[in-house]
Formats: structure tokens, sequence, C-alpha cells
């Protein structure tokens, strides 16, 4: 029988490998942690898909955030205290910001020379996806690059996992 240290060392071995093997680490195909801000989520979503954070550095967000009177052909201006709630959510949250894999991958794939207003501009995005004909982006039930969640139902929740990729006909 082993003694009491030897188990809790055992078990604590264990539980690391564990982690280790079993980790829902979002390059292995898990979400990005997730987040939350009930304005950015009112506000943003009522127009468009609604795109985690850490998909774009923190210059990109703040850039965009401070261009919301001409937000991609549309005026999507708030109110001040609004647009600054979002802001420093979308910065706090941005994938210079956030510690999980993937963020970091976005983060580093974005030259410090570039800030890009479109996930879709990312070198992240283009090399996940180099691998997709441009007939494909044009398919009515995807529409566009930025539709995320056609192809990946758990976008809205941060969730890219590869194996759950269905690509609509």
């Amino acid at each position: 029988m082993a003694s009491r240290p030897l188990q809790a060392f055992t078990l604590i071995i264990a539980a690391t490998v564990s982690s280790l093997l079993f980790a829902s680490d979002d390059e292995g195909g898990r979400a990005l942690p997730a987040v939350n801000n009930a304005k950015w989520k009112t506000e943003c979503a009522s127009c468009h898909t609604l795109y985690h954070p850490a998909l774009l550095p923190e210059r990109s967000w703040r850039k965009l955030m401070a261009g919301l009177d001409r937000h991609f052909g549309e005026n999507a201006s708030l109110d001040a205290a609004t647009q600054k709630e979002i802001g420093e959510f979308l910065a706090a949250h941005a994938a210079d910001r956030d510690n999980s894999r993937r963020a970091r991958k976005i983060a580093q794939s974005v030259s410090t020379a570039k800030t890009p207003l479109r996930i879709t501009e990312t070198d992240y995005f283009i090399r996940k996806h180099d691998e997709i004909r441009a007939d494909v982006w044009k398919r009515p039930a995807i529409a566009s690059k930025a539709n995320c969640a056609a192809c990946h139902p758990g976008a809205a929740q941060g969730n890219f996992d590869e194996h759950g990729v269905r690509v609509p006909r």
C-alpha cells in the first residue's frame, strides 16, 4: 500500500499529465476564452456576427472604434460612454492581450507596421483559409469571408474547432 504523500504525488502527476493530454487548447480545436460584455453583444451583434476580441490586436480595435461613423460604409456611431466601454472591452481581450495559444498566433501574424480592420486581412486568417477556393466564398450560404458562422457553427462563442467546420454547398 502506498503512503499518503506518495498517493497525493501520484494524483498530482496524473492530473497534470491528464490536463496536458486533454487540455482544451484552442489551437487543438477548442474555443477562445469566453468573454462577455452586454453592450458589445447588443450593439455589435445587432448588425453583424459578434467577433471575438482575440481575433484582432488591440491597435486594430482602437482604430475600428475610433471610426464608427464610417464603419465599413455604415454609420455605426454610439454615444461616447458606450463607445468607450466597448472599446476598452475589445482592447482588454484583444489578440495581443489574451493568453490563449490561438490569440498569440493571431497577434504574431500581424506585423507591427500593420493595423488591419478586417480579421480576414490577418496573415493567420489567410494561412488558415488558404485552401478555400474563391468560388466557395461566393456561395449564397457563405456570401463573404466575414461570415465565420457559415462554416464555424460555434464562431459566436469563439469556437473555431477545425473538426466542427461545415462548409455549406
